[in-house]
């Protein structure tokens, strides 16, 4: 049951998440093929972005998992009944993907040759695909019942206990990630639920911050968006 007056979740946040996701991981697997073999250099870089999405991501199912499929089970099992098989599936699928991938990337950084690069790549292009179709299956019938049926209070563990795990100079690039494509409704809704004192300057703070981690990781402040990859 619903928790009584409790206002319900905005879940908008989710599709600025998943457009951050696409793109980032989208752009992996050419991002890691091109660095040069033998480039301890470089790998260190790209292998470092790898591993922050892939870290995300694998935190943005576990709360997910933790928080939402249980509560929408007990609550509207027969909304979630017909779909509940198949993202369990996925979920199991993207975490097999995700776990070959960090394999993959141990192996790359340890020696920095184009086996172990294009290995990796190799994982990251399995993860694709299978991440492609789960986003946006969930978009289309989990997130309308997320926000009609969990609380705000309880959508905001999902990103809360995700945050904790972060190190904390990286919070403004991943914040600057979603601003980069995210709807600015969605990204003010964000600034709103922080503490007083974080708002004022955020939106520039995270914009810079993920300029200066693209020019590193891409080239460019401006890397492709998700319309382009």
């Amino acid at each position: 049951m619903i928790p009584v007056n409790e206002p319900l979740a905005d879940a908008r946040d989710m599709f600025a998440v998943h457009t951050m996701l696409r793109r980032e991981l989208g752009s992996a697997p050419d991002l890691v093929r091109g660095v040069g073999d033998g480039d301890q250099q470089r790998t260190a870089v790209v292998a470092s972005h790898v591993d922050l999405m892939n870290a995300l991501l694998a935190q943005h199912h576990s709360g997910e998992d933790k928080h939402i499929w249980p509560r929408l089970q007990e609550r509207v099992p027969e909304e979630i009944a017909p779909i509940i098989g198949v993202m369990e599936e996925q979920h199991d699928a993207i975490h097999r993907c995700y776990e070959q991938v960090n394999e993959a990337l141990g192996l790359w950084r340890a020696n920095a040759s184009a086996v172990t690069r294009d290995a990796l790549a190799d994982a990251i292009d399995q993860l694709v695909p299978i991440l492609w179709e789960h986003l946006a299956l969930e978009e289309e019938r989990v997130v309308p019942l997320i926000g009609k049926y969990i609380t705000a209070a309880e959508y905001r563990l999902v990103a809360g206990e995700g945050g904790e795990e972060v190190p904390p100079e990286l919070l403004p690039v991943i914040f600057g990630m979603l601003m980069y494509e995210g709807a600015p409704d969605v990204i003010e809704s964000i600034i709103a639920e922080m503490p007083p004192e974080a708002q004022p300057g955020i939106k520039q703070l995270a914009s810079q911050a993920y300029a200066g981690y693209a020019e590193k990781v891409y080239g460019t402040s401006t890397p492709p968006r998700v319309t382009a990859i």
